[in-house]
C-alpha cells in the first residue's frame, strides 16, 4: 500500500511540475525559452571559437547566463521544494513504519550459495567537463552508458573486438560533439535526438537544425550477427558516425 502511495505521490509531483513549467512559460515568463536557447547558442559558438578571446568570452558568458536563468525559474524552485518535501515524507514514514527483519533459521536447511558477480571497469565515466576518447591501441570492449555535461566523446571501434550480438553505445550529453567510428563489416543502428546541432550518419548528412530526432539503420542490421546500436541525446552539439 505504501508503495502505491509513493508512486502516486511521485506521479503528482511530475504532473504539478509540468503544469508549473507551462504556466511559467505561457503567462509569467514567456521569454524563458528564448533566453535559454540564446545562452546555449552563446556556449555553442564559444566552443567553436575556443582559440580566440571572443570565443572564450562567449562560452563562459553563455554558461553564466544559462545558470542564472535556470536558478531564476519558478519551476526550479518548485523542484527544490518538492525534493525537500519528498525527503521529509520519507523520513516521517520511516519513523512510523520502521523496517522489520524476521529471521527464519532452519538447522537442517543447507545454506544457499552466494551468486557470483563480476565487476568490469567501464570504458568511460560520467563527467561534467572534459573530453573522453577510447585508447589509440588495442583495448577490451564494454558497452557504454554515460551522461556528460560539457565536452566531446570520441569512440573508435577499430581497436577492439566486438562480441557477437548487439553492442550498445548510450550517450547523453548537454553540450559537445559525439564522434563514433565503426568498421565496415559491422552493421549499425542510430537513434539520435538534439535541440541544436548537425548530424552526419554514414552517407546521411543534416546541416545545423533545431529540435531533431531520427532513427537510421543499415539494411542488414536486423539479421546481422555483430551489430552496434547507438543511442545519443544532445542539447547542443554535433553527431558524426563514420566508417573506418
Amino acid at each position: 500500500m505504501f508503495k502505491n502511495t509513493k508512486n502516486n505521490y511521485t506521479e503528482w509531483l511530475v504532473i504539478i511540475g509540468v503544469v508549473v513549467l507551462l504556466l511559467e512559460v505561457l503567462f509569467f515568463n514567456s521569454g524563458l525559452v528564448f533566453s535559454l536557447l540564446f545562452s546555449c547558442g552563446m556556449i555553442y559558438l564559444g566552443r567553436k571559437r575556443t582559440g580566440k578571446k571572443f570565443g572564450k568570452f562567449l562560452f563562459f558568458a553563455g554558461i553564466i547566463s544559462f545558470i542564472i536563468h535556470v536558478f531564476s525559474m519558478m519551476t526550479f524552485r518548485f523542484l527544490l521544494l518538492a525534493i525537500l518535501i519528498h525527503f521529509i515524507i520519507q523520513y516521517t514514514n520511516s519513523k512510523k513504519n520502521p523496517n522489520k527483519i524476521a529471521l527464519d533459521i532452519k538447522e537442517s536447511e543447507q545454506a544457499l550459495q552466494e551468486e557470483t558477480l563480476i565487476k568490469t571497469k567501464p570504458l568511460f565515466e560520467n563527467i561534467f567537463f572534459g573530453q573522453q576518447k577510447t585508447p589509440s591501441s588495442v583495448y577490451e570492449w564494454n558497452d557504454i552508458n554515460i551522461q556528460s555535461g560539457i565536452g566531446d566523446t570520441i569512440i573508435d571501434l577499430s581497436y577492439t573486438v566486438l562480441p557477437k550480438g548487439e553492442t550498445i553505445i548510450f550517450i547523453r550529453n548537454v553540450i559537445g560533439n559525439i564522434q563514433i567510428q565503426i568498421p565496415y563489416e559491422i552493421e549499425v543502428s542510430v537513434h539520435h535526438s538534439s535541440v541544436i546541432g548537425a548530424t552526419t550518419v554514414l552517407e546521411n548528412h543534416q546541416a545545423q537544425v533545431f529540435n531533431q530526432t531520427f532513427h537510421l539503420k543499415t539494411a542488414g542490421y536486423d539479421h546481422a550477427e555483430q551489430k552496434v546500436k547507438i543511442l545519443t541525446s544532445l542539447l547542443v552539439g554535433n553527431l558524426e558516425v563514420s566508417r573506418i
